[in-house]
């Protein structure tokens, strides 16, 4: 409750600087790849023969359901997504809360804008895996996204971007009634992305 609690804040300090503006707000919904960079502690290579974790979730297709406000100058919104892939065996779920903030950048005509931002959020990973014990935690996330908008008519846009996520959520992997083989480490989270906008 209390990083909810944090994440609310955040969001709504990164929205005041668009709060000064007449805001419309949106609704989007979101669709990339995700990958992953794994990192695991020496016991789990050791133990489990050095698995390939990273390809548990690679090019995984990633949905995300957005809300939020924009204005001329930029926009403040809320993601979640929740995604999982599988792989030799391995299988890994991952769900985003994210408050994001993007900057707009006007290209030729005002229908065409780049945009760049930060993120602040909560990450939680699950490990899935068949044969091993369920194990999930929750954590920070920080990050940057960029892209590109067009706006179709006032009320609706198509975007795409990347998002780079750096976070430190971590789960424990062990067989059923055994004991503790180890742990993995999200890193980090790149994700190339599409989405579609609708003002209201």
């Amino acid at each position: 409750m209390k990083k909810l609690k944090m994440l609310a804040l955040a969001t709504a300090v990164l929205g005041t600087s668009v709060g000064a503006h007449a805001a419309d707000n949106f609704v989007g919904l979101t669709w990339g790849q995700t990958n992953n960079n794994i990192q695991k502690s020496d016991a789990l290579n050791a133990n489990l023969d050095n698995p390939k974790l990273d390809k548990v979730i690679h090019k995984t297709d990633t949905w995300g359901l957005r809300a939020g406000q924009q204005t001329d100058a930029g926009r403040y919104y809320l993601t979640y997504e929740n995604f999982s892939d599988s792989d030799s065996g391995y299988k890994l779920r991952q769900q985003n809360l994210l408050g994001s903030y993007d900057l707009f950048v006007p290209v030729g005509d005002y229908n065409t804008k780049l945009f760049g931002g930060a993120t602040l959020g909560l990450v939680k990973l699950e490990q899935e895996s068949r044969g091993f014990s369920r194990d999930s935690n929750i954590n920070y996330a920080a990050g940057l996204q960029a892209g590109i908008l067009q706006e179709l008519n006032k009320s609706a846009s198509i975007e795409a971007g990347y998002r780079y996520l750096r976070t430190n959520v971590s789960t424990d992997m062990g067989e059923h009634g055994g004991p503790r083989l180890g742990s993995l480490d999200l890193h980090s989270s790149g994700q190339a992305y599409v989405g579609a906008n609708y003002k209201f």
